[in-house]
């Protein structure tokens, strides 16, 4: 019988029956050619994925008494659970409860301490921003 060269698989009889066997040589060069296979068929599908990123604001509301007032800086309010400080955004709109947007002049006069009001603001825990204010009366 002649000896098998080293480029293929080895005939051995096992039990009687003829089995190949590989070197580690081979066995590696399969697993690197599978695993090849395997990327280039896995890879046009990782490529073709879209990342999506999704942030959600909410708007909350706070109401309460005004306890103390800084125009264009914060406000302070008596709520039920306690006095709450809030900052003012760049831009805060006030307005009174039927919508009627406040100008500068009526802003200074009717925005004080003592007066019942709302806030809406963006944010949570210390960075919340309030960007309207809204008297409880018209």
């Amino acid at each position: 019988m002649a000896a098998n060269s080293s480029s293929g698989p080895r005939i051995q009889p096992v039990h009687g029956k003829l089995t190949a066997t590989a070197t580690k040589q081979e066995r590696e060069i399969m697993k690197k050619t599978l695993l090849s296979m395997a990327l280039a068929v896995v890879a046009p599908f990782a490529w073709g994925q879209v990342s999506e990123t999704t942030t959600t604001t909410t708007t909350t509301e706070g109401n309460g008494t005004i306890t103390e007032y800084t125009p264009g800086s914060a406000i302070v309010l008596r709520e039920s659970s306690g006095p709450r400080r809030y900052r003012f955004g760049k831009t805060v709109t006030y307005v009174t409860r039927s919508g009627r947007t406040l100008d500068e002049d009526m802003v200074r006069t009717r925005i004080k301490v003592g007066v019942p009001v709302r806030v809406h603001y963006v944010g949570t825990g210390d960075n919340i921003m309030v960007d309207r204010v809204i008297l409880d009366e018209d």
